[in-house]
């Protein structure tokens, strides 16, 4: 029998392979070197992280050459941490404490790790992922360690915590799976395995003990099933669960030029969020029919400044045109809560998500704002654009946001440029006070985009990240429908149009509720576009509306969500 382990499903798909067990163990390493005097020591010190720093650069060029925007942004921020002047004298400091140039780059990262873990914030804690990664790389250089090669077959790269750069660097055909002791959704190593489609499961914990380099492993990136050394029996079984994910992807490219139709002729814009224009093509290949959210965010973390306009409007424009003529909307910075920047001073907060962030910086921050809706703007000429505000409570924050965009506007006319006046204006509904006025807002906006990660989270006073009260966070909950169902009639009274942006559009069964209730678009991650198709265009609208009448008498969201699951 093989040894069984549970983690985190977080990327969905079976994967065989052997394992690779991500990284070296240094101390042997370290044991072996022979150190120099200090000062010596300091000259090789900073001669690896001028090398390593050009190395990452090379990396990044190759990255944006491929189009690969989200990973050169990664080892952008790795640069820009190798680069850092602080870090060049605590690693002296620490040459002075050590006499060795490894062991003082790795304490002076491992230092900054640990400052960044005690932070009250998810991204502040897995960028000290990144810190301890590029402290081994730059041990590793003076070290003279290379990375182990991949022989012959497909690996599953598995480690407690796996250095982002681990997996940046193999070739995709050779990654089957990826496992994570720890890391989350966020962490940068499930980014890249994201944009790679590679089947991933976090969680697992100190169960990677258990493995070793070149076990033969099968992983569920679906349910977080994990077999080490499986026998014959067991892989015959998932054998033919290969082969039946294979026919239904070779059923699901089928329905990629078909429209998301219910049977009597109700049409659903199937579209994708993406973070970079590279995801556009991946999305496309899914059948999108568009973006939906574009998380302009990208385009911000990762650096030491402000991004110039001329620099947003590149990755806008590159986002617009491979939309083929389709609606891309673009979601100006969302940033603060998880999201901080070095070059915002926010402050510490009591209350990050509730603080200041999104459209309430933007308001205040023309030097951040008026570039961006430039950018957008002019981006907008080579295709279909729209611009959508985050954190919208109130009728006043959309019309100094609306404002801002004449003024950008202006700015174009004055300078000459080229900009398309015909980018629709929306909002995010994503808070209670933004749902329950949208009658209101309907009369000035051009659309509503409903993002239920937040809107959930704020209607039940629930933390989506907190396990233990993880059951209470359900997009099906009564009152959650209800102000939905409010925002899509409050869209088309007025004859404007809703979308859905958050996970609850990629729910199969969510989306026969929301067509029902009106909804014209959904915008999820692009694999799960076939799933949804698929699941409008086996019903009718009328049969969805007897589910939606049901449904909507009912008083528990588990009740409901049961009840979806048993509808065929």
């Amino acid at each position: 029998m093989a040894e069984k382990m549970k983690g985190k499903g977080v990327i969905a798909g079976i994967a065989v392979g052997k394992i690779m067990l991500a990284g070296q163990n240094l101390d042997g390493y370290l044991k072996d070197y022979k150190p120099k005097k200090k000062a010596d020591e300091k000259k090789i010190a900073a001669d690896a992280l001028i090398k390593v720093a050009e190395n990452l650069q090379k990396s990044i060029d190759d990255f944006n050459k491929k189009d690969l925007k989200e990973q050169a942004a990664i080892l952008e921020a790795h640069r820009q941490f190798v680069e850092d002047p602080s870090m060049s004298g605590e690693i002296e400091e620490q040459i002075d404490k050590t006499g060795s140039a490894p062991r003082a780059v790795l304490n002076a990262y491992e230092e900054k790790a640990q400052l960044f873990e005690s932070m009250d914030n998810e991204y502040f804690q897995q960028r000290a992922v990144d810190m301890r990664d590029v402290g081994k790389r730059i041990a590793k250089f003076i070290l003279g360690i290379k990375e182990p090669e991949i022989g012959e077959g497909k690996v599953v790269v598995a480690g407690l915590e796996i250095e982002p750069s681990v997996i940046a660097g193999l070739p995709s055909e050779k990654i089957a799976g990826v496992i994570l002791g720890q890391g989350s959704t966020t962490s940068h190593a499930i980014i890249i395995a994201k944009t790679r489609a590679i089947p991933s499961i976090v969680g697992v914990g100190d169960a990677i003990e258990k493995m070793a380099d070149g076990d033969p492993v099968i992983i569920d990136g679906e349910t977080g099933d994990i077999l080490i050394r499986p026998t014959d029996e067991e892989r015959a079984s998932y054998d033919v669960k290969i082969k039946k994910q294979e026919e239904l992807k070779a059923h699901y490219a089928e329905l990629k030029e078909l429209p998301a139709i219910t049977t009597d002729g109700v049409k659903v814009e199937l579209v994708a969020n993406i973070g970079s224009p590279a995801d556009v093509d991946a999305a496309n290949n899914y059948g999108a029919e568009g973006v939906g959210l574009f998380r302009s965010e990208f385009v911000f973390i990762g650096k030491t400044d402000i991004p110039r306009e001329e620099d947003q409007f590149k990755e806008y424009k590159a986002a617009v045109e491979k939309c083929n003529g389709h609606l891309c909307v673009i979601r100006t910075m969302d940033i603060g809560g998880d999201k901080p920047l070095p070059y915002i001073q926010v402050g510490q907060e009591e209350n990050p998500f509730l603080g200041y962030r999104a459209i309430r910086i933007s308001l205040q921050r023309r030097d951040l704002f008026i570039p961006q809706l430039k950018a957008i703007l002019r981006a907008g000429k080579f295709g279909k654009a729209g611009i959508m505000f985050p954190m919208v409570i109130n009728v006043e924050e959309f019309k100094a946001a609306q404002k801002m965009v004449e003024d950008a506007k202006a700015e174009l006319v004055h300078e000459g440029k080229d900009y398309a006046d015909n980018v629709q204006l929306g909002i995010m509904v994503e808070t209670p006070a933004a749902a329950v006025m949208t009658p209101v807002l309907a009369k000035y906006v051009d659309f509503f985009s409903i993002g239920t990660n937040d809107l959930v989270q704020y209607t039940l006073a629930v933390d989506r990240g907190n396990a233990q009260i993880a059951y209470l966070y359900n997009h099906f909950n009564p009152a959650v429908l209800r102000l939905i169902k409010r925002t899509i009639e409050s869209a088309n009274k007025e004859g404007k149009w809703a979308g859905m942006c958050g996970e609850m559009a990629s729910d199969p069964n969510a989306a026969i509720l929301l067509m029902a209730m009106g909804i014209k678009e959904l915008s999820m991650s692009a694999p799960s576009i076939p799933k949804v198709k698929e699941r409008i265009r086996n019903i009718s609208s009328s049969k969805a509306k007897e589910i939606l009448d049901k449904v909507m008498e009912m008083e528990d969201g588990n009740e409901i969500k049961s009840y979806l699951s048993t509808i065929s």
